[in-house]
């Protein structure tokens, strides 16, 4: 075994034993940011065998200040071709596969089924219902992160604990962004880490076990927390789900939430154009299958709420991004 790792498999913990396991695992981790850049960085240095990292972005100067695995070379470079090629530059031993895609729920099916456990490292609340939904029907562990100023959580999913959806069962009505709130860059690291360490836990079944527990950190107070889960049950079916805009159906009636000067020109032809607080005032047909967008999925979601209060049985999401 080569001398890379000998400073981890001296720990009682791993070993030899337990460096194969790290060998032999591969993992998905979704979203090559501030999250991804520490997550996959970890992961690569401690000799995970097979790596897919997947990003639509490419890389920007905001980005530099929290995401220190590209350089200035690299902007308006995709983020997952430019990560790959930093980390096998890093490390060769490790196998590394870039896509420069979007993680939906057209193609979760196809990418979390390839790998022993997936990292949630995106900014998207609607991405992680969509992988919490994919890692539970697959039996794959979710290591699902957020942070946002000077906090976050990170926590271990699905694979056989409660999903993320058991934990938080309600979207929030708003969430800030990066841009929008601000995000110290070192925050962003200590998750991202932390995602890491959770993701090798996971792999070398370290006791206690990491599973259906969550970690908080509030690095303004220097407080860490946290819980477990593990007792906590699913929600009842049926679940408000994301779908891809392909799986829109002809009899389907669309409603866009985003306003006109958000979104001039809907891309579903003959989409009604509606805000949450306009949708609450009107009835909708009750027949067809109700699908809901916006940008992010959390207006969907609420008046998703709004549907269901009326006894709405049909209705799906989708979250357009960008």
């Amino acid at each position: 075994m080569s001398d890379r790792y000998s400073r981890q498999t001296v720990l009682p913990e791993i070993g030899f034993a337990g460096q194969e396991r790290v060998r032999a695992a591969a993992v998905l981790v979704v979203g090559a940011g501030g999250l991804g850049c520490a997550v996959l960085q970890y992961l690569c240095a401690a000799g995970i065998g097979r790596l897919w990292v997947v990003d639509p972005d490419r890389v920007e100067v905001t980005n530099l200040h929290r995401q220190p695995l590209y350089q200035m070379s690299d902007l308006g470079a995709p983020k997952a071709a430019a990560a790959a090629e930093r980390l096998i530059g890093f490390n060769p031993e490790v196998e590394i596969e870039a896509a420069i895609e979007r993680l939906t729920p057209e193609n979760a099916a196809r990418w979390c089924g390839c790998a022993d456990i997936v990292v949630d490292a995106g900014d998207s609340l609607a991405l992680t219902y969509i992988l919490s939904d994919e890692c539970r029907r697959l039996g794959k562990a979710l290591v699902s992160a957020s942070v946002l100023g000077l906090s976050g959580y990170a926590g271990v999913f699905c694979g056989g604990g409660p999903s993320y959806r058991a934990v938080f069962p309600e979207m929030p009505r708003r969430a800030g962004s990066c841009a929008q709130t601000g995000v110290l860059g070192s925050v962003v690291g200590v998750l991202g880490t932390l995602q890491a360490h959770l993701t090798l836990a996971q792999v070398l079944g370290l006791d206690p076990p990491v599973l259906g527990r969550l970690v908080t950190v509030d690095l303004a107070r220097l407080r860490f927390g946290g819980f477990s889960f593990s007792r906590v049950a699913e929600p009842p079916e049926p679940l408000l789900r994301f779908i891809a805009p392909s799986e829109v159906r002809p009899a389907d009636l669309v409603v866009d939430l985003r306003s006109r000067s958000e979104a001039p020109v809907s891309a579903f032809p003959g989409a009604l154009r509606l805000s949450v607080e306009e949708m609450a005032g009107q009835r909708l047909p009750g027949g067809p299958r109700i699908v809901l967008c916006c940008r992010s999925g959390i207006r969907a979601w609420r008046a998703a709420q709004v549907l269901l209060a009326r006894e709405a049985r049909d209705v799906a999401l989708i979250a357009l991004g960008e």
